[in-house]
């Protein structure tokens, strides 16, 4: 049992170590020659930093399971079409420089740190984009510091500006500038069509030169080798006479010539040194140039970010006064509006409440009264039933009694009616004679019609069974009844 213990152990330690092995050669990376590995996670320090990936190119790495993991970028390189049209050159003039450039991502040890930084995990479409933007700015400002002769002209110069600026951007991000070409080279005044115009013209004039001086190159040696043969003719004529001064001729045209030479030497020297002058001049004034150019474009730059800055700043500005405006007056005013329109709604609320409780309040006063006069209606109806039943159901002696009620108040009415008249006193001369009937005399008469004109009580105490005297009722009483005779003489009486 124990050696199959022992057994099964060795097994389990051997497929272990084999697990182990697969593992560690799955977590070994190798590099291929076009690309990057990049490791990143805990990958150490360098120096007193740390940092944030390991780039190697063209060797292996191990990739510590958890805590690393690793990518890949891609060495091809990549073409931009750069089609920069209206860039204003140092002299004003707007051009237009389509170039290509070729880029790829770069193997130095900083760079490649920069492109893991910045590249890791971006598509060649965007890494394109991001390089265009750089090349357009740079290339502008390239332009900006030549003349259209030298970019027309010298086009190395061109692209070595071009390159040393747009290399220097491009590492910032892990790129490479590989090549550069301008494929055409355009303005819009037309500046450089002249310039190609001028220097035609120049060519065919710089021949036409050409030919004329070989021709008159021609006609000297004609005249030359005439004179020459006259002189030997001459020579040969006057050789004898001659021969002592021939020979004091040649002995002066050498030493002249020896002389000629010597000045000659001295002035080619102070050439020599003239021209290194106006060469270290020329170069000094480049540099020079150079410099300026430089200088004020960093100023022009740095202006044109303070004109943006402020720009920016004066917007804020604009904006923060628009809302302290809208703050300061619109808000009050949608305040005050919903206050108006809480206000009206609550009058208006307050109005029909008003409304609704008055015409509450008239509905149940009227029903109150409805009710009122019902129960008024309805006693009155049960008392006159039983006034009729007391009356022994005689409608007539039930009104009979009714009025023999209200007799008193109707008595009380009556006299109301004339307890105002003021009568002080009545003064009445008579003679006692009769009228024109003779029956009574004028003072009776007027007495009479005093009487009469009492309201009529007759006919309402009959309606109460009750019985006036005659004379309340205006009737002559019987002549025992007057006591009282005429008297013979004419006096007044007054009452």
């Amino acid at each position: 049992m124990e050696g199959e213990y022992l057994i099964i152990l060795v097994v389990l330690a051997v497929f272990f170590v084999f697990i182990l092995i697969i593992t560690f050669l799955r977590r070994y990376r190798r590099c291929p020659s076009d690309k990057i590995l990049v490791v990143y996670g805990k990958v150490g320090k360098k120096g007193n930093e740390t940092r944030t990936a390991k780039c190697i190119h063209g060797g292996a790495a191990f990739i510590w399971p958890i805590i690393q993991d690793y990518s890949y970028l891609d060495l091809t390189p990549f073409s931009i079409e750069i089609n920069l049209k209206s860039a204003l050159s140092r002299q004003n003039i707007r051009v237009d420089v389509p170039s290509r450039f070729t880029v790829g991502i770069s193997t130095e040890d900083g760079v490649m740190q920069n492109a893991a930084e910045r590249l890791l995990g971006l598509s060649q479409q965007e890494i394109s984009k991001l390089a265009e933007d750089i090349l357009f700015g740079q290339l502008r400002l390239v332009v900006a510091t030549m003349d259209i002769e030298e970019i027309n002209s010298n086009r190395d110069k061109f692209l070595e500006a071009v390159s040393s600026n747009v290399e220097a951007e491009l590492k910032k991000i892990g790129l490479k500038l590989i090549n550069v070409n301008v494929t055409d080279l355009n303005d819009e005044s037309g500046y450089i069509i002249a310039l190609g115009k001028e220097a035609a013209a120049k060519a065919i004039n710089d021949a036409k030169k050409s030919v004329a001086e070989k021709n008159r190159d021609g006609e000297i040696g004609r005249a030359e080798a005439e004179k020459e043969q006259r002189i030997k003719v001459a020579s040969a004529l006057a050789q004898a006479k001659i021969g002592e001064a021939d020979a004091q001729r040649e002995e002066r045209i050498k030493t002249s010539e020896a002389d000629s030479r010597a000045v000659e030497g001295e002035n080619t020297a102070k050439i020599t040194i003239a021209k290194s002058n106006a060469l270290r001049r020329e170069q000094e004034a480049e540099a020079e140039r150079i410099a300026i150019t430089a200088e004020k474009v960093k100023r022009a730059k740095a202006l044109e970010d303070a004109y943006a800055a402020e720009k920016v700043a004066e917007e804020i500005r604009a904006q923060r006064d628009k809302a302290t405006q809208y703050a300061n007056v619109v808000v009050p005013t949608e305040i005050e509006k919903q206050k108006i329109e809480i206000a009206a709604d609550a009058i208006a609320e307050q109005t029909r409440r008003l409304a609704a409780g008055e015409a509450d309040a008239i509905f149940i006063k009227m029903q109150a009264e409805g009710k009122g006069l019902y129960e008024i209606l309805s006693k009155q109806a049960e008392g006159f039933e039983k006034i009729v039943k007391a009356a022994g159901d005689n409608a007539r002696d039930a009104v009979m009694l009714m009025i023999a009620d209200k007799l008193p108040e109707i008595v009380k009415s009556q006299v109301e009616a004339i307890k105002n008249l003021k009568i002080d006193k009545i003064t009445v001369w008579d003679n006692m004679s009769a009228g024109k009937s003779g029956d009574k005399p004028l003072t009776a008469n007027f007495i009479s019609g005093l009487l009469g004109s009492i309201p009529p009580f007759d006919e309402l105490f009959k309606m109460a069974g009750i019985e006036l005297p005659g004379y309340l009722k205006g009737k002559t009483p019987p002549a025992d009844e007057n006591p009282e005779s005429a008297p013979s003489e004419e006096t007044p009486k007054t009452e």
